[in-house]
């Protein structure tokens, strides 16, 4: 059984036992054996341990890890205490406090505090080599994680889905948008933030519309 949090178990169950799945945890494990891989492998479904299934309002997707020694710790965006706050997650920052005055300043970059009140920050890919980004691309990862994404759309009802960036706006095609919002708007990277991220307000639309199905918003 993969170690996965209980509540993750049985809408997953069927995930676990295809032949892919079998092949990427093989490729893995192997992976850890022989290499620095990010997370750490108690981290790798850590996203599911924050966020439980019948908790999820908001689903942020991310592509990979980050590849740097203590960053990662299996939320999307998020690192770990007492690393720098990466420059993506620095303009997530910004926005935030230009689209929700009065929001405090983050103290760090960590986004645990985000996972407990029902936001899956979940990455495309769970595992990356050190100083190698995109090594565990196409390895299975992408096909566990658009079944992620189905089964939060099929089975839930009033989620926001939050889609920065070419590569995860894709994934618009796997949700529901007769109960569900998707809320898209380009990568807040550095490269990418000046075009369309700054201004989109993705937290305060995030919360109106939870508000308006009598969903508890967050505390962003």
């Amino acid at each position: 059984m993969v170690k996965i949090a209980e509540s993750w178990q049985p809408v997953l169950a069927d995930e676990f036992e295809k032949p892919y799945f079998q092949r990427l945890i093989a490729f893995v494990k192997g992976e850890y054996a022989t290499a620095t891989v990010y997370p750490a492998g108690s981290q790798i479904f850590h996203a599911f341990e924050a966020t439980p299934f019948g908790q999820v309002k908001v689903v942020i997707l991310g592509q990979d890890p980050y590849h740097g020694r203590g960053q990662a710790h299996g939320l999307s965006f998020s690192v770990q205490d007492g690393q720098r706050t990466p420059p993506s997650l620095q303009n997530i920052f910004k926005e935030l406090q230009a689209d929700i005055p009065g929001t405090p300043p983050a103290s760090n970059g960590n986004l645990d505090r985000w996972a407990q009140q029902g936001v899956l920050l979940l990455n495309a890919t769970l595992t990356v080599r050190a100083a190698e980004p995109a090594s565990h691309q196409k390895k299975g990862w992408e096909e566990f994680t658009d079944a992620v994404i189905r089964k939060v759309s099929e089975e839930s009802q009033h989620v926001v889905f939050i889609l920065w960036g070419a590569y995860a706006g894709k994934k618009s095609e796997l949700i529901d948008e007769r109960k569900h919002l998707i809320i898209k708007s380009v990568h807040p990277s550095p490269f990418a933030a000046d075009k369309g991220f700054f201004g989109s307000k993705p937290f305060s639309k995030a919360n109106t519309w939870l508000a308006s199905k009598g969903l508890t918003p967050i505390e962003w």
